[in-house]
């Protein structure tokens, strides 16, 4: 059913919820199984500098996101591969999952207050209306 899954991880409970879904589905299916992190650096940043050090924390940070999912496939017996990328989030996941020709985007829901939906909106609503694939959110 499924030939690829991308899942979108951005170290969140969420993600990690969704990374599990995603190992079962692909397991299941005998699916190729991608992971996009997507480095968002920042938009206005006061020197050069500012974005080595953004850049060092967020590799750092993703080594251990990335070791976790790893051992998590490996565990059932799924090859994972995996990719950190820079970007918006939105525009490189999307760009990511028709590069791939993926049959299935998981990402996972975190909430926020109606407010901050309202004003700002959500990644995962977005994700949901771009993506050129089949969605699952994981809650």
């Amino acid at each position: 059913m499924f030939r690829k899954i991308v899942i979108a991880s951005d170290g969140s409970e969420g993600a990690a919820r969704a990374l599990s879904t995603a190992v079962h589905l692909a397991k299941a299916h005998g699916s190729e199984l991608h992971m996009i992190s997507v480095e968002e650096l920042p938009q206005f940043p006061a020197s050069v500098d500012e974005v080595i050090e953004e850049k060092a924390a967020a590799n750092h940070f993703f080594d251990g996101v990335i070791a976790r999912a790893k051992g998590q496939a490996q565990a059932l017996g799924v090859k994972l591969a995996t990719h950190i990328v820079t970007g918006h989030a939105v525009a490189t996941i999307v760009e990511f999952v028709a590069r791939e020709h993926a049959d299935l985007l998981v990402i996972g829901y975190m909430g926020h207050s109606a407010l901050y939906n309202r004003v700002i909106g959500s990644t995962t609503d977005r994700l949901v209306e771009l993506a050129p694939s089949a969605v699952l959110v994981v809650k």
